[in-house]
């Protein structure tokens, strides 16, 4: 057990330092542990890579405030604005959206991206009307899923290395009580996840503090 909190606490140390260039050579340990680190340190330093790509790929997008990419404790997340992938209360795909998601799907595909992957959608707290949904995690999930099957289809990845989850209102990034906020919180995120052996994942699986981790830039 002290092994893995051990393992635990150096993977976050590790995975703040490497996502903003820090040089990491201080931990000294078992042998299989150094190695476990060293493989985390390539796989990070790799998602980091494919964040320059998606920052390039997507540059129009970020200064638009439409989209970020971030590197946080859970992999290289990528969120999208619920209006520039949907209309309003609607989970089919808008052609600026298609448009989008075939960008990350092209560096996907061209930076052979074999991780696991969650989306995510999210609502903000106003009540859903007139759209047939019986509520906005309905409407969280549906739209996640549309983010799914699109990237499927597009990239052709593995199906067991997706996953797509509706958190509904529930997960607010900032305040509802402004309309700024509440369009905010109305997004998808992608999650790129890193790549862990099973004893450091076993490690990991510790219940994380907070409903929401800061982002590393």
């Amino acid at each position: 057990m002290k092994g893995r909190n051990t393992l635990f606490l150096v993977t976050v140390l590790l995975l703040a330092l490497v996502t903003s260039g820090c040089a990491v050579g201080f931990y000294k340990g078992r042998p299989s542990d150094k190695v476990k680190i060293n493989e985390l340190k390539d796989e990070l330093s790799r998602l980091r890579e494919a964040k320059l790509l998606l920052e390039k790929k997507l540059s129009k997008e970020i200064d638009a405030n439409q989209v970020t990419v971030n590197m946080s404790d859970r992999g290289l997340v990528i969120t999208f604005m619920a209006e520039v992938l949907f209309n309003s209360g609607k989970s089919k795909l808008s052609p600026e959206g298609m448009n989008m998601l075939n960008k990350v799907a092209k560096i996907l595909k061209e930076e052979d991206i074999n991780n696991d992957i969650g989306i995510e959608g999210h609502t903000d707290n106003v009540p859903i009307k007139h759209s047939g949904w019986k509520s906005n995690w309905e409407l969280s999930t549906a739209r996640s899923t549309s983010v799914l099957h699109y990237l499927l289809d597009r990239c052709a990845l593995s199906p067991e290395k997706l996953s797509a989850t509706g958190y509904g209102e529930y997960r607010p990034v900032v305040s509802n009580a402004t309309a700024e906020g509440r369009e905010k919180n109305r997004r998808v995120e992608i999650i790129i996840k890193p790549q862990k052996s099973a004893e450091t994942e076993s490690a990991m699986a510790e219940p994380a503090k907070g409903a929401n981790a800061g982002y590393i830039k």
